[in-house]
């Protein structure tokens, strides 16, 4: 059978130059009536001919997808050959050595010598199928960075080349997984691989940044700023990303196997002593992505699948901004992502007319992000900067305050690692569930426009906070003898549009819910004790150390407070321009990839809530504006200026007061943010 193979593959590099050599002149000195009345005839047609049933046979083996075959079909003819050459070559068929021989000039059979078509451009990576092939981020094999190898021209038809429209970074694609549609630089067995990233550095100026990141979070998070703003400067490459896509090959054509598996160096810093004077410059690698998946057409137009690991969230993940800022994208300004480990299932159906629906349903990991640092941490339902809980009338007036009692939780073990939020959600005995529906259509049917979508996702998860016997307050132990459990949810719905057209690109993206910590918004907030009604109270620290539980006498009979879940709503809309098409730039030249965005966004917990824990008041929303400007050099090399504004408003707590800022108590506090960044791909 290998034999069999490598007879057909010489007679496929072969014998197909031999009959495209033996085509005339591009432009011949003499014509015969002949010919000009029989052009079918010609030794150039049937070259033609002769290279298209190779293609069918390529496509009936499963050598070619159907993409490559419409990919080849639309190439000039003259580069017909080449562009198959390629595919073989990164499909694996063929070697380098195989391409090598291509390009001596003649090749011999059958007694015939011909000389054999360029194609030298072969071994360039891409540097025919880049256009011919365009890579499109609604793919199972799509890296998910704002500044990832998107070409900025496709080939529409022979000879015509066009701007690409603005595309949504979409990390969570709709549509099956294409079989073989994976191009592996390695290959194992029957295993393919193609590594992927992108190497970025950012140079970055805040004009207030009080805690020292070199990513934005609301202000009045962590107290005051000292006699100015705190501002700032950076350089970070720590935003650099690395990965792989994987595909397993089923036997069955109706079984598709793919996987992923992506870090970067967003991570905590080393606490080894040759480290601390230079930690910074040394962040680790951490997992984002770990995730196999099966697809199973069941049908040419329904397809189910399973993933299983960890991978973008359902709810909120699905439209993210276009922001050069990918540390901290939005965190507490209005955009809602996350990535959590899962066992996910859906279904995809294609319709005629080029409409398409999804609809997945996930079980992931209950995670709440309630983070316990030191002996000195602040706990989760307390007073901003004190461990401290209200006492309430019954009707919300603050008449006191009671002292938590703290539980050690230093240390780097594994029972400090869980408590960091999520044991919280795992001691509830049960998983979160997350689901998502998404309708796709062409709203714009112009050449290098992507589908749009909308999207509807929720979800809803619960958290019990454990208090052990040891720690029941005296008063209280009679009732509890065995310890307490107190519980509180957390819920969202999510409402997003994704609308690409020739001229603009609009994203939006609205959301509400309880406790979204988790999920970057609500203010970061997560829970507060609502000590309403109760007297006599006392307080104990969870089980975990990461909460507080307050025990009191509601008409003299003892009870646990309940903890309610802080609620919120916000989103965002941004609009994408391709600047280069609005002035048709030429699309093979330099001036072909500049694009724009705008971007407003806000995200808001709601006041009562706030104002109930937080007597010396606290932040209550955040917005955020920001303008971009991204150029692409190439498929490869991006480079981008972004100037953003983020700005938090802090209500009044019963005292009266807002928080400090500079040294003033302030209702507002800005940050004028100007970032440059380049990323070059691979």
């Amino acid at each position: 059978m290998k034999n069999l193979k490598h007879l057909f593959l010489a007679w496929l590099l072969f014998v197909v130059p031999l009959y495209a050599g033996s085509a005339p002149s591009p432009e011949p000195t003499t014509r015969s009536t002949t010919s000009a009345a029989s052009p079918a005839t010609t030794p150039a047609s049937s070259a033609n001919a002769m290279l298209d049933s190779i293609v069918n046979v390529l496509a009936t083996k499963g050598i070619l997808s159907p993409n490559d075959v419409s990919a080849l079909r639309a190439a000039p003819p003259d580069q017909q050959v080449s562009q198959l050459v390629l595919l073989l070559k990164q499909k694996g068929v063929i070697t380098d050595s195989d391409v090598g021989s291509l390009n001596t000039g003649t090749a011999s059979t059958g007694g015939f010598t011909a000389p054999i078509a360029p194609v030298a451009a072969v071994n360039s990576a891409h540097s025919v199928l880049a256009t011919a092939v365009p890579f499109t981020p609604d793919s199972p094999m799509a890296p998910d960075a704002p500044l990832d190898p998107v070409p900025q021209t496709l080939k529409t038809a022979p000879g015509q080349m066009v701007i690409a429209a603005v595309a949504p970074i979409r990390v969570l694609p709709v549509g099956p997984a294409k079989r073989e549609g994976l191009v592996p630089a390695i290959k194992v067995g029957g295993v393919s691989m193609t590594p992927y990233g992108f190497l970025k550095t950012s140079a970055i100026h805040d004009s207030s940044s009080p805690r020292g990141d070199d990513f934005p979070l609301p202000q009045f998070l962590f107290g005051d700023t000292g006699p100015n703003p705190s501002p700032e400067f950076h350089v970070k490459a720590r935003s650099s990303r690395f990965g792989s896509n994987f595909e397993w090959l089923d036997k069955s054509k109706r079984v598709t196997v793919t996987g992923k598996v992506e870090a970067d160096f967003e991570g905590n810093f080393s606490a080894v002593d040759n480290r601390n004077i230079s930690s910074y410059r040394s962040p680790a690698l951490q997992l984002r992505l770990a995730y196999g998946r099966i697809d199973f057409a069941k049908t040419d137009k329904t397809t189910i699948f399973g993933l299983f690991g960890q991978d973008w969230t359902v709810f909120g993940s699905s439209t993210l901004p276009n922001s050069l800022e990918t540390t901290g994208l939005g965190i507490a300004f209005g955009t809602l992502y996350e990535r959590d480990p899962q066992v996910r299932g859906g279904i995809i159906h294609k319709f005629d007319g080029g409409y398409k629906i999804s609809g997945e349903i996930a079980a992931a990991m209950p995670s709440f992000g309630n983070v316990p640092s030191a002996t000195n941490f602040q706990i989760p339902g307390t007073n901003p900067g004190s461990n401290v809980v209200n006492v309430l009338s019954p009707t919300g007036t603050v008449i006191g305050t009671v002292a938590i009692p703290q539980t050690p939780n230093t240390g780097l073990g594994l029972q400090n690692q869980l408590a960091f939020g999520e044991r919280q959600g795992a001691d509830s005995g049960r998983p979160e569930l997350q689901g998502r529906a998404v309708f796709e259509w062409q709203l714009d049917k112009a050449p290098g426009v992507l589908p749009a979508q909308l999207i509807v996702s929720g979800m809803q998860a619960q958290r019990d906070a454990i208090v052990i016997a040891g720690s029941i307050p005296t008063a209280f132990k009679s009732t509890y003898p065995r310890g307490a459990t107190v519980s509180s949810d957390k819920y969202g719905i999510n409402l997003q549009a994704q609308l690409p057209t020739r001229w603009a690109t609009l994203l939006t993206s609205w959301y509400r819910g309880a406790d979204l910590r988790w999920y970057f918004a609500g203010q970061l907030f997560s829970f507060y004790n609502n000590t309403a009604g109760l007297t006599g109270t006392a307080t104990a620290p969870s089980i975990d150390g990461s909460a507080a539980v307050v025990f009191g006498l509601r008409n003299g009979v003892p009870t646990i407070a309940p903890q309610e879940p802080v609620r919120t709503t916000g989103g965002f809309a941004e609009i994408g321009l391709p600047l280069s098409r609005w002035f048709n730039a030429n699309p093979e030249g330099r001036m072909s990839g500049w694009t724009a965005n705008f971007h407003y966004g806000e995200d808001q917990a709601y006041s009562r809530d706030v104002r109930v824990f937080n007597p010396a008041g606290a932040r209550q929303r955040s917005q955020w504006v920001f303008g971009n400007l991204q150029y692409k050099l190439n498929t490869w090399v991006g480079f981008g200026y972004e100037q953003s504004l983020y700005w938090t408003t802090a209500i009044t707590g019963s005292e009266g007061v807002y928080p400090l800022w500079q040294g003033y108590h302030s209702r507002e506090a800005r940050d004028l943010r100007s970032e440059f960044a380049t990323t070059f791909s691979f």
